[in-house]
């Protein structure tokens, strides 16, 4: 075992005899991260006796022995678990720590804990490197257990709860897993633009960008300031401009010298840059730019930052078909919006998707592509953040963890849309209520999703082949010309995870679609472009990542499975 003089000191630098220790040492914050001690196979025991430097927020701490000593639970966000921690008033003022929230970071040596104890090791601290203090009495995060809508509250001192950072560390395994997955395969990733012109799903339900209402402000308050010139005071700097160039044509005609001409013409600029200023002026109008001559058309956008109307996007798949289209397989991996005025449990105004587009593929690839994703994702977590799901099986969701393993293992049903409408029909024959009717051409709700996933399937399920009327445009029609090559994937808890389909190469056809969902082909004649020009057969999906951490977890509501949710009403920090 290594002598005890061994240290990991707060300089970051370690004495030869520590060097079995050293390599744990984390880079750039010079500690040891608590996940390295009480993540290691052993439970940190190899560790025991060398010195240690640690930090992190209290997450529990009580003084002992009359006073003589204190132990604090000390949790650094890199595991769910927390570090005991044992100082003795000699070293600090014992106070100052125990405090819930009170940041600290110590210098130790690791050692074994009593036998019988959970843990395996503990920290003796011999030094007190820093101290955050914390006032328990008004900190927000109490002890005690709060609900996931009281934290929504306080969103910037929620990730220290035991919840939300098993979430954020669930989720960072997630898109890991994401990037991972798409690059074992060859894809590219590609960024897609947040500000668009297009509106990819013809929902309408945009948020617009756009700098007309700072700038029709601007000009108000400038007009109450100084009002607009009349009639009259246009007319009197037409007329100095009309004076100023009979001067300077009097000037000429009398042959005057260069150094007089120069000064008329001067004056002649002069006034005519003041009637320029004076006409501009006086067509300053309050209110937003308006087309037509009264002034009471629409919105004339042509006056906004782009010359155009502008979105936040709701998808980036149009965009990153460009790419597909020239490089094969891509992905994009970003935030999108939607201005849906909704306060559901699963809806955001802001959400990240993942959405992959495979060039020289079908509707089959497509699917495949979409099951094999979501069973790596599955397994990933089984591989990489037990512990944290180990967590959420037991504080919100006692299947969780099967679930994952299941879905990881086991093959995904597939049935056509008009299978899927049959089986629900036949289980409100058997006795089953829906709120929603059931008929062929519906867009299938999410009690319709969960049963089939839930109750019918009891694993996920990819239900493919719906009605033209309910899908987007650039869904690849089908021989019956009734049903586009769009497929779903419907699982357990959520309902709809990935939405996806075999997109519409036929240059025809998808003109043909745009007209029959009254959408202007000038906005899409670029879509329209990558059919005229080489077109090639293309799929791709998107899936809502928020949704597959309500999967994985089981938590109920998706404002607690990003960092920042903006929904209706909020959009704190």
């Amino acid at each position: 075992m290594a002598d005890a003089s061994a240290t990991l000191a707060a300089n970051g630098e370690a004495t030869p005899a520590a060097s079995p220790a050293a390599s744990i040492l984390a880079p750039y914050s010079k500690r040891v991260v608590i996940k390295t001690i009480l993540g290691a196979p052993d439970g940190g025991l190899s560790l025991v006796g060398q010195t240690v430097v640690v930090g992190g927020w209290v997450k529990t701490g009580r003084e002992q022995g009359k006073g003589t000593f204190a132990f604090l639970e000390l949790n650094d966000g890199s595991c769910p678990a927390n570090l005991q921690v044992i100082v003795k008033a000699e070293v600090a003022t014992l106070g100052d720590l125990v405090a819930t929230g009170t940041c600290v970071r110590v210098e130790g040596e690791l050692k074994r804990t009593p036998e019988g104890t959970k843990q395996l090791v503990e920290v003796h601290v011999s030094k007190v490197l820093h101290v955050g203090p914390c006032d328990a009495g008004v900190y927000p995060i109490a002890k005690t257990k709060l609900s996931l809508e009281y934290l929504r509250s306080v969103m910037h001192l929620r990730p220290r709860t035991n919840t939300i950072a098993a979430v954020a560390r669930i989720r960072n395994a997630l898109a890991f897993a994401t990037h991972t997955f798409f690059q074992q395969h060859g894809f590219l990733y590609v960024h897609t633009p947040i500000v668009t012109t297009n509106d990819c799903e013809g929902a309408g339900e945009m948020f617009h960008v756009t700098t007309l209402i700072a700038e029709t402000e601007r000009r108000e308050k400038a007009l109450l300031e100084n009002p607009p010139p009349s009639d009259a005071d246009v007319a009197a700097a037409k007329d100095a401009v009309t004076a100023a160039g009979g001067a300077v044509k009097a000037l000429k005609e009398a042959k005057a010298s260069k150094e007089e001409i120069k000064a008329g013409v001067a004056e002649l600029t002069k006034a005519k840059e003041a009637l320029a200023a004076l006409e501009a002026r006086s067509k300053m109008r309050p209110g937003l730019p308006r087309k037509g001559e009264d002034g009471k058309g629409p919105v004339d956008f042509a006056a906004d930052f782009f010359a155009r109307q502008a979105f936040l996007t709701v998808s980036g798949q149009l965009q990153v078909e460009t790419y597909a289209c020239a490089l094969s397989s891509v992905y994009t991996f970003g935030p999108t919006f939607r201005a849906e005025n909704s306060h559901t449990t699963r809806h955001l105004a802001e959400f990240w998707m993942v959405e992959p587009e495979i060039a020289f593929a079908d509707l089959e690839d497509d699917m495949k592509c979409a099951e094999d994703y979501v069973r790596f994702l599955c397994q990933w977590l089984l591989d990489n953040c037990r512990d944290d799901m180990q967590f959420m099986t037991k504080m919100f969701d006692k299947t969780a963890l099967d679930r994952l393993a299941h879905v990881a293992t086991s093959p995904f049903a597939r049935v056509t849309y008009t299978e899927a409408i049959e089986l629900l029909q036949q289980a409100i024959k058997g006795g089953k209520k829906f709120e929603n009717a059931v008929e062929w051409g519906i867009d299938l709700a999410s009690e319709h999703e969960r049963y089939l996933a839930e109750t019918h399937f009891k694993t996920p399920v990819i239900v493919y082949n719906y009605p033209k009327e309910i899908k987007a445009f650039y869904m690849r029609l089908n021989d019956d010309d009734k049903t586009v090559a769009a497929m779903d994937v419907l699982v357990p808890g959520v309902g709809e995870l990935i939405g996806g389909s075999q997109r519409e190469e036929r240059y025809d056809v998808l003109v043909k679609r745009l007209e029959e969902m009254d959408l202007p082909r000038e906005l899409y004649e670029w879509y329209l472009d990558l059919r005229k020009y080489g077109t090639v057969p293309h799929a791709g999906f998107g899936l809502g990542f928020e949704r597959m951490i309500l999967f994985a977890t089981g938590i109920d509501n998706i404002r607690d499975a990003i960092p920042f949710p903006r929904y209706p009403g909020h959009a704190d920090l």
